[in-house]
């Protein structure tokens, strides 16, 4: 039971990660950056990266593990695997940014990088999709969904 309790503990922790350093790296995007401000948002892009792969450990662990609800009620659930394919989906979606990120940190710190507006759109849609899974775990956590 105590191991339940800090693993849900640390996935609620790092899903509050993930939505402060997104909300953070959408905040912080500008049309023109220099690289010493890209070279920030990349450390913030990092933590991200790091939320990201921590809920997914804690998430794979509470789901096959056998920790609280067994594993057929996340197994049988579409709603489950929506939310498994939108986390998917965010995490295509941040490589792009990533990747912009790392490539233009280094150099002139004072030079200024012009920002692709796709780098906003993107930031975006991983917020919008990221804000949609709470409400899709709670349907689930209320049986909804289940097959069979």
């Amino acid at each position: 039971m105590t191991i339940e309790i800090l693993l849900r503990y640390v996935h609620f922790i790092s899903i509050f990660t993930i939505v402060g350093t997104l909300v953070s790296e959408h905040l912080l995007l500008k049309n023109t950056m220099s690289r010493s401000e890209i070279g920030r948002l990349a450390k913030v892009d990092g933590l991200y990266g790091l939320a990201v792969l921590i809920l997914l450990a804690v998430g794979m662990t509470l789901w096959l593990g056998g920790y609280g609800k067994p594993t057929e009620f996340y197994s049988n659930n579409s709603l489950f695997h929506t939310k498994l394919t939108l986390f998917i989906v965010i995490g295509i979606l941040s490589i792009y940014p990533t990747v912009f990120f790392i490539r233009n940190k280094n150099g002139d710190q004072q030079e200024n990088i012009l920002v692709p507006k796709s780098i906003f759109w993107m930031v975006r849609l991983e917020l919008l999709l990221l804000f949609v899974i709470p409400i899709l775990a709670g349907l689930m956590a209320k049986g909804i969904g289940s097959v069979g």
